[in-house]
């Protein structure tokens, strides 16, 4: 089955919100065997908007929209679908009492504005909305079919996994499962050398692409049913680990925050951080699992070298090696282990920008990693953008973090 996803709102394409919506779905479609051919935005206007799901209907087997069902005048997709169609929208009664009651249940009478998300026209069914006041359409004619979904995220999701989802698989005969492989420090170019023999692959298929916390591979087979589907991939992955070896650091949902979480409540340690250059991003990061505060000591923002003797480094040793060293992010991660008491310490200093400092240049970071025993000293030279520095200086120590406690008996 051929797909095409419709984001409708003029907002999308004046850049006021980011379609979501579309990335939602696409991830969706591939678990129930649906190919996502196209991808399209249109503004709030009735002639384009039908334009638009005239050509989707023409060469997609399935069209799904979302955005356009609010009570206002710009709220057009029911009318381009209608328009669409040849078909006359009416005021379905038993729409119009749940509306009333929607409203009357929250307080308040309802606006004659929206009478119209109480419409329907022959060809649709009516695609139940609780969590607000637009029900979808399920519009089904000559093989072909339109689904129209709200726009609010929070209801098109419901709408998708609790109403849509499951009616569509019951009309894929075959499905299609994805496996996503996590790695970090090669860069994409060298990802993808390494696995060429299998990028010609078309079943299952391997693709190479960047994502902020490194390079990912995902792997997808199409086959009758889950199990074989799975057997597929597995088979594939077992060739790309081998070609790609410790650099995966994790897969499809995982992120290396939740790995390092889970290496340390395994292994019953616990972590400290002290940072200059990431403002506590390292910290922030960690803390985003639930649960962190089972492992996490604590983080100290030392960013300027006074902090930074405040906390514990060694005025003499910042005075002979500078703050940008090795030495002085050894010495925040031994300061930092041993002033919130954690059995791992984390230092990280380095210029984030946009100015040299102590001559060293834009994105040279140095980070350090101090277990009690030994420590662990990385280099990192990254983009001269201060958000870039920032960002990869964090995950470059997470991805650290996980290679030292791997290697904790």
């Amino acid at each position: 089955m051929k797909a095409e996803i419709i984001s409708i709102g003029t907002e999308l394409l004046l850049g006021q919100i980011t379609d979501t919506n579309a990335s939602f779905l696409a991830s969706k479609l591939p678990e129930i065997g649906i190919d996502l051919l196209w991808v399209t935005q249109v503004g709030d206007n009735l002639e384009r908007m039908k334009e638009c799901l005239g050509r989707a209907r023409n060469r997609s087997d399935l069209v799904l929209t979302t955005g356009g069902l609010g009570p206002t005048e710009d709220d057009l997709t029911r009318e381009a679908i209608a328009a669409l169609m040849g078909e006359e929208p009416r005021v379905d009664p038993e729409l119009e009492q749940g509306l009333r009651e929607f409203f009357s249940r929250r307080g308040y009478q309802m606006p004659e504005s929206n009478i119209k998300q109480a419409t329907i026209i022959p060809s649709a069914q009516v695609i139940p909305n609780p969590r607000g006041t637009a029900p979808g359409w399920w519009v089904e004619r000559d093989g072909k079919v339109i689904i129209a979904m709200p726009g609010p995220p929070s209801e098109m999701q419901r709408m998708w996994e609790k109403e849509v989802s499951q009616r569509l698989r019951q009309k894929i005969p075959e499905i299609i499962l994805s496996r996503t492989l996590k790695t970090y420090l090669l860069a994409e170019a060298a990802v993808g050398e390494l696995v060429s023999p299998y990028l010609s692959s078309t079943n299952p298929t391997l693709a190479v692409y960047a994502k902020p916390d490194g390079i990912q591979l995902r792997l997808t087979a199409k086959a009758e049913n889950k199990e074989r589907a799975a057997q597929m991939i597995a088979q594939l992955e077992e060739r790309v680990r081998a070609l790609l070896g410790d650099v995966i650091w994790g897969c499809d949902d995982e992120t290396l925050e939740s790995v390092v979480g889970a290496l340390l409540t395994e292994k019953g340690l616990s972590l400290a951080a002290m940072e200059s250059c990431t403002g506590g991003l390292l910290a922030s990061t960690i803390t985003d699992v639930p649960g962190s505060s089972n492992y996490f000591k604590g983080g100290l923002v030392a960013y300027t070298n006074e902090v930074k003797i405040y906390y514990g480094v060694d005025a003499a040793l910042l005075e002979r090696h500078g703050a940008i060293s090795p030495e002085v992010a050894c010495a925040m991660a031994e300061a930092a282990r041993h002033r919130l008491g954690a059995d791992i310490g984390v230092g990280i200093t380095g210029v984030a920008g946009p100015d040299a400092v102590e001559g060293k240049p834009v994105g040279t970071v140095h980070i350090a990693i101090d277990n009690g025993k030994e420590k662990n000293l990385i280099r990192g030279t990254y983009p001269p953008l201060r958000h870039e520095v920032k960002r990869r200086a964090t995950y470059h120590a997470l991805f650290e973090l996980r290679r030292t406690l791997l290697s904790v008996d």
